[in-house]
């Protein structure tokens, strides 16, 4: 790469993840790519995160907790570079990630974002729920490599002109406004998924939270797929898709109601209740067979059983959400949730080149 390539501004929003800001740091200014500047703004933590960051030659900015959206208006509004390279906290790049975004984008002028997957290994290894979340997520972005449009901010480079033409991050949302700024953005420049870009990702390892979370997170989504505009999200990238909802749906449908069916059934309702539910348990691990093989091969047979029950789960916990926002339509404010533009986050002004050193700290 020539002394002169473009400068790249890595911004690293982080709330109280001060178990991996380290690891992410060290991985994000030891990258192989030369001219780049690492902004960390931190969104009120209240853990060791600061501290961590002062460690470390990059630009911290403090700020009140305001939520990702906030924080990644607040690092582009100070980011100096020509690419904008959103980083969350949590994930540790692979040295070469920064260089693979600038040749993408540099190599195609209507490309106006990359974004990268999570690696096949987790960050920290918190056992077997965090695998079953690692494996899954790298599979299904993997699946979905090419032209998306969604964004994947957690791990994404944008042209700075296309993100002053989009617009900021909308600072409502707080879990979906990675895929509304992937719609927004999608129209007006391309957006590629691409696994030559790649991180290591520390993910939930707890059960409880990682259904909950699944089910809290896809409630919204009802309303963007709604909306017409052709360059909303497609179902097709999403990390679970219809089928496999709709036949765990059925699965569990069929067993609560044999569950009920010695009180409420005849036995030939029992028995086509145990039909159906055979039926689309077969039809969920076919439509998932890719995956499930995906996993045996990484894995072992024992892991394979637990993975799969898991997934299964979490098919249902998104099939819930979709059943909720569905009846949150009746809302009018739930159906304009993504219709209002949002508006230029007040701040700082957007910095020259070179104004800034790392070690810098501003309070925003």
């Amino acid at each position: 790469m020539t002394p002169d390539g473009p400068l790249v501004s890595i911004i690293v929003p982080n709330y109280n993840y001060a178990r991996t800001l380290d690891l992410c740091l060290t991985a994000a200014v030891h990258q192989s790519y030369p001219r780049l500047e690492v902004i960390v703004v931190d969104d009120g933590s209240t853990d060791d995160s600061v501290q961590i960051a002062r460690r470390h030659r990059v630009t911290l900015i403090e700020s009140p907790n305001r939520g990702v959206s906030a924080a990644r208006n607040l690092g582009a509004q100070n980011a100096t570079g020509q690419i904008l390279f959103f980083l969350d906290s949590d994930i540790a790049l692979e040295p070469d990630a920064v260089q693979q975004a600038v040749t993408l984008l540099s190599q195609d002028p209507e490309l106006g974002c990359v974004c990268g997957i999570y690696a096949a290994e987790p960050l920290i290894d918190d056992g077997p729920v965090e695998w079953y979340k690692v494996l899954q997520g790298h599979f299904w972005r993997v699946r979905c490599a090419g032209t998306v449009r969604a964004g994947f901010f957690s791990l994404g480079a944008v042209r700075r002109e296309v993100f002053q033409q989009v617009g900021p991050f909308d600072e409502t949302l707080r879990y979906t406004e990675d895929v509304e700024y992937g719609a927004r953005l999608s129209e007006v420049a391309r957006i590629e998924l691409t696994p030559l870009l790649v991180g290591r990702h520390d993910d939930d390892a707890q059960f409880g939270l990682l259904l909950r979370k699944q089910f809290t997170r896809s409630i919204p989504l009802v309303s963007l797929f709604l909306q017409r505009s052709r360059s909303r999200p497609q179902l097709s990238d999403t990390a679970f898709r219809p089928v496999g909802v709709a036949t765990a749906g059925l699965t569990a449908g069929s067993l609560v109601g044999l569950a009920i069916s010695p009180v409420v059934f005849s036995p030939a309702v029992a028995a086509g209740l145990a039909g159906v539910g055979a039926v689309s348990a077969g039809l969920f691990c076919y439509q998932e067979r890719e995956l499930l093989a995906f996993v045996r091969r990484r894995t072992s047979r024992s892991f394979l059983f637990t993975f799969t029950g898991i997934h299964f789960l979490m098919n249902l916990a998104t099939g819930a959400a979709a059943l909720t926002g569905a009846l949150s339509l009746l809302s009018g404010r739930y159906r304009r949730m993504y219709l209002h533009t949002p508006l230029p986050t007040p701040g700082l002004p957007v910095a020259d080149e070179g104004a800034g050193s790392p070690g810098t700290v501003i309070r925003g």
